[in-house]
Formats: structure tokens, sequence, C-alpha cells
């Protein structure tokens, strides 16, 4: 039978862009960060959880204080960073984590990939940030409407194949997506929760270090959606 090549798009887009508005802060941002108050640092992972919650809230109704991004910030951290957090998010150009979750230079350990996997690669990037700065928290965000995802399906459903290197992408999501296809609902949507929990499980099952971490509690990792009609994060795993 022949094998169809799936098109390059479908794995970066699938469905329309939503715009979310940022709110009159971000026009000024250097203006919103000079009056911001400064963060308190954060002790605990359930402390970083609650500060990427509360900042998402601060994204989504247009009162983001951008804190931290200007040239200053960047010279003071040039001597050392200690990120809070751990973000393993998609490559999509619509899923910014300091943006969504409205942090600065030094706060967040950004760590992004096509349908947010964790290889061994990926893994030894966490492994590093959760050593050398004693990060808290780790999460894994995905988001809807996601084009690994989408691709993948294609993959599954035509027998096709992805050209060139986005195969090892679609070779990797395969075995997650594919045991869900067959669920009540959206397939893509389907697979983008199933994908959130099987990379967070991955996180703790393939390292050591992130396991001993999380049994001290000093570690904690949670799964996300991000939703791009409204710019909401929450927690699905």
């Amino acid at each position: 039978m022949a094998r169809s090549h799936l098109s390059r798009r479908s794995l970066l887009t699938a469905g329309g862009a939503a715009a979310v508005a940022l709110g009159a802060a971000a026009a000024s941002p250097s203006a919103a960060a000079a009056s911001a108050p400064a963060d308190n640092p954060v002790s605990t992972p359930t402390e970083a959880l609650r500060r990427l919650q509360a900042g998402n809230r601060r994204f989504t109704s247009g009162h983001g204080r951008h804190p931290h991004q200007g040239l200053t910030d960047l010279h003071r951290l040039a001597a050392g960073q200690h990120p809070f957090a751990v973000t393993v998010g998609c490559a999509d150009s619509r899923v910014a984590p300091e943006v969504l979750f409205d942090q600065g230079l030094g706060d967040l350990f950004d760590n992004r990939v096509a349908g947010n996997i964790v290889d061994g690669l990926l893994l030894g990037s966490v492994e590093f940030a959760v050593e050398e700065f004693g990060s808290l928290l780790i999460v894994v965000l995905g988001h809807e409407r996601c084009g690994a995802i989408t691709a993948t399906i294609d993959a599954i459903h035509t027998g096709g194949t992805a050209p060139g290197h986005i195969g090892t992408i679609v070779d990797a999501l395969r075995p997650i997506v594919e045991p869900v296809l067959d669920q009540p609902g959206d397939p893509v949507e389907n697979g983008v929760r199933a994908n959130i929990a099987a990379q967070v499980r991955a996180l703790s099952a393939r390292s050591t270090i992130i396991a001993e971490k999380v049994h001290e509690g000093a570690l904690r990792v949670v799964g996300a959606r991000y939703d791009l009609d409204n710019g909401r994060v929450s927690l699905v795993a």
C-alpha cells in the first residue's frame, strides 16, 4: 500500500490560532514592571505552583506585571540564576511560559520541543535544573489543538509518514496517542491529555534524581493544559 506523506504544516498548525489580549499593561512592560512589587522568594513546591497560578490569573485578566524583564535584571542575573520552576512545554509559538505565567528573567528554566516530549536530552536538561539550581516544581505544559498530536493521529489513520525528522516526533507520540483514539470525545484533545499524563509519569519513572526529590517533598511534578482561546492554564495531571 502506498504511504502518503503528511503535510509539514499539519505538525505546526492545527486549527486557527486564537488571539489572546494581554491588556493595556502589555503596551508598556517596563512601566508595569517598575510599579510592580517584587515577588517574595518561594521555598516550597506548593508556593512555586501558587506563584505560577497567580501569574496566569494576571495574564488572563489583562493585568500582567511583566516582572524583572529589563536590562538591569539581565545584568543582575549574569552572575547566576535560580529558577524556581522548570517547564517542559511545546515549542508552539503561542505557548510561551514566561508570558502565560507572567514571570520574568531567571524565574523559569524552559525546555520546549514539539509535543512536549521527555526524551533523554530533555530529561538531562530538567535534571540539571533540579540538581544545579534547586528548582522546586516541574510543569509539563501541553496545549489544546497541538499540531504534534494532530500529525500523529493523521499518521495513524492514513498509514502515512511525516517528512524528515518530524517522523521522530510522531514515532515518540504514537504509543501514547493510539490507545486513546477510540475514547469518546475529540481525539486530539484526548491525545493532548494522555500525552501530558504520560510525560509526567516519565519524568519520575526515568529519573532517579527527580524521583528522590519528589519522595523527599523537595520537588513536585504536575501536568497542565493551556487553553489557546482564553489563555488559561489548568492542572490535568
